[in-house]
């Protein structure tokens, strides 16, 4: 029997109008504390954020969604969280904020391939 471990996510939302409420699926963040495993993947859906915002600021949305990548990928582009564990930057990442891109809220499962849920949970509920 392949051994499952336990992982935690949560998806990132797009709230172009914080005052609005209004929001929609551009990420997710992946952390497995058995792997020491932490990542992000996005995908910017630009018709349903004009569709809420025409006058949304794109380039800005894209750019606060690669920061998240690049804090789950450590290294100089983390900045700050670069010396922190993967754990220390999923739990940063996750912590709510009244901003345009937003952590939900965190759920869990189990998993023979962290790395592959990232691209699976994209897929199911992202695109």
């Amino acid at each position: 029997m392949t051994r499952r471990d336990v992982f935690e996510y949560a998806l990132l939302r797009v709230v172009p109008r914080v005052e609005r409420g209004e929001c929609f699926n551009a990420g997710v963040l992946v952390y497995c504390r058995a792997h020491s495993f932490v990542a992000a993947r996005t995908h910017l859906d630009e018709a349903k954020l004009k569709a809420l915002d025409p006058d949304a600021d794109v380039v800005g949305v894209r750019a606060a969604l690669r920061a998240v990548e690049g804090v789950c990928g450590g290294g100089a582009e983390a900045g700050q969280a670069a010396g922190d564990d993967a754990g220390r930057r999923f739990r940063w990442l996750i912590a709510p904020r009244s901003t345009v891109v937003q952590p939900g809220a965190v759920h869990s499962g189990l998993t023979t391939d962290p790395a592959g849920e990232v691209e699976r949970l994209l897929d199911l509920l992202v695109r």
